[in-house]
C-alpha cells in the first residue's frame, strides 16, 4: 500500500445510535468535524419494525436475522433508503457537509446477489458481489459525502435488503485501492467487551486466532460475531486501520477495540 495515498474513513452507525436522538446527534455534530473525506454506513434501527407492526405485518426473525419477504422488503426500503437515510443527509447538509445519500443500486455502486434460500430461506436478502469503487471515489473526489444505505439490488433489478456491517465492509475494502482507509464500526458499547455486563472490559486488539478462540469460548455471540468477521475481512483485504467503538469516541485514536492482522 502507498503511503502517499490519500486518507478516508468508511463509519457504520449502528441502529441504537439511530434510535436514540441525542446520542446521534453527538456523533453527527462529530463526524461533521472530520476534515478528511468519509462515508458513513447506516443500520436500520427500530423504525421498520414498529412501522411493520402498525401496518399489521409481522416481523419474523431467525436467529436474530430478519426475514424479508416483499412487504417487509417494502418497509425496509422506505425506512432504510428513505427516512433515515435523507434525515441523516439532511442533517450532515445542516452542518455544513456535502452529503449525498446513496444505496446499492445508485450509479451501480453496489451489486448483490439473493442469499441462497438452502438451509434458510431469509427472502430478499442480499450478498454482496461486488463495489464499483473507482465510481465512488469520483464522487468523493468531487466533494460529496456519501450516506449509504443498506439495500442492494441484483442484477436483474431486484431490491435486496443487505447487511450494513458487510456493507461497510466491502465499501472500505474497495476504496482501500484509491485511499488510505480507516474502518470504523460505531455502536452504543465502548468495544468488544469481555464481560457484556462489565462497559469497562473492553477487549484492546483482536486478530483471527483470538477472534476465534472468544468465538469458541462463549465471550463474544449473537451479533457480535458477524460484525468481527467483517472487521477481521476487512483489515486483511488492504484496509489500513479497522476498530470498534461507542459512538462518542469515534475521534478519538485511543479507546475500544482494534482489529490486527
Amino acid at each position: 500500500m502507498s503511503v502517499n495515498l490519500p486518507k478516508l474513513q468508511v463509519i457504520k452507525i449502528g441502529g441504537n445510535v439511530i434510535d436514540n436522538p441525542p446520542l446521534l446527534e453527538a456523533f453527527l455534530q462529530d463526524i461533521a468535524s472530520i476534515k478528511e473525506p468519509f462515508v458513513l454506513v447506516h443500520g436500520g434501527g427500530k423504525i421498520a419494525t414498529e412501522m411493520a407492526k402498525e401496518l399489521g405485518i409481522t416481523s419474523q426473525m431467525i436467529e436474530g436475522r430478519r426475514v424479508t419477504d416483499t412487504a417487509s422488503l417494502r418497509i425496509v426500503t422506505m425506512v432504510y433508503a428513505g427516512w433515515i437515510n435523507k434525515t441523516l443527509v439532511a442533517q450532515l447538509q445542516s452542518k455544513q457537509k456535502n452529503a449525498i445519500g446513496f444505496t446499492g443500486p445508485d450509479a451501480g455502486l453496489v451489486i448483490s446477489k439473493k442469499r441462497n434460500p438452502s438451509p434458510i430461506d431469509y427472502g430478499w436478502v442480499g450478498d454482496i458481489e461486488q463495489v464499483n469503487g473507482k465510481a465512488l471515489s469520483g464522487f468523493i473526489n468531487q466533494g460529496y459525502f456519501p450516506i449509504f444505505a443498506p439495500i442492494t439490488a441484483d442484477k436483474e433489478g431486484h431490491l435486496l435488503n443487505t447487511n450494513a456491517d458487510t456493507m461497510a465492509q466491502a465499501i472500505a475494502i474497495s476504496l482501500s485501492e484509491f485511499f488510505e482507509v480507516t474502518l470504523t464500526y460505531c455502536f452504543e458499547k465502548n468495544g468488544v467487551l469481555s464481560n457484556p455486563d462489565d462497559d469497562h472490559s473492553v477487549i484492546p486488539h483482536i486478530n483471527q486466532s483470538s477472534f476465534l478462540s472468544l468465538k469458541e469460548g462463549g465471550i463474544v455471540t449473537a451479533g457480535m460475531i458477524p460484525k468481527l468477521e467483517n472487521a477481521i475481512k476487512a483489515i486483511s483485504q488492504g484496509v489500513n486501520t479497522v476498530k470498534l467503538c461507542h459512538a462518542s469516541q469515534v475521534l478519538i485514536q485511543e479507546g475500544g477495540t482494534r482489529i490486527t492482522a
